[in-house]
């Protein structure tokens, strides 16, 4: 099951921009979820975790400026990027965490194409 991400695109320094992500399957609400973000020649990133006990978990980076969230109802997951910086530049993607949980249905979580966010200066 290849995850969606959508809601990337090109904002300014200090904007905003929310991004959603679909998981289908019957595990969803089971699962830790979380965003990645990978920029070309580093390793993949992790962001933020909707933890499927209700907690939340930040990296350093993104703390007190992003906002994860989860509708298990909808098999969605949420997030709001605030003051945004260039260095937040990067295509996020999501995932379980850790990546490449059981959907429940149609076989193990695989990474989609992501949703590629600009911050421009």
């Amino acid at each position: 099951v290849q995850l969606q991400a959508s809601g990337g695109g090109l904002v300014q320094a200090g904007g905003s921009l929310r991004l959603s992500c679909v998981a289908p399957g019957s595990t969803f609400s089971s699962y830790d979820m979380a965003w990645y973000r990978q920029t070309p020649g580093k390793q993949r990133e992790l962001v933020a975790t909707s933890r499927s006990t209700g907690r939340t978990n930040y990296a350093d980076s993104v703390k007190g400026r992003f906002t994860i969230s989860r509708d298990s109802a909808k098999n969605m997951v949420y997030l709001l990027m605030s003051s945004l910086k260039p260095e937040d530049t990067a295509v996020y993607h999501c995932n379980t965490s850790p990546p490449g949980g059981h959907s429940g249905t149609g076989g193990f979580y695989r990474w989609g194409q992501g949703t590629l966010v600009t911050v421009s200066s």
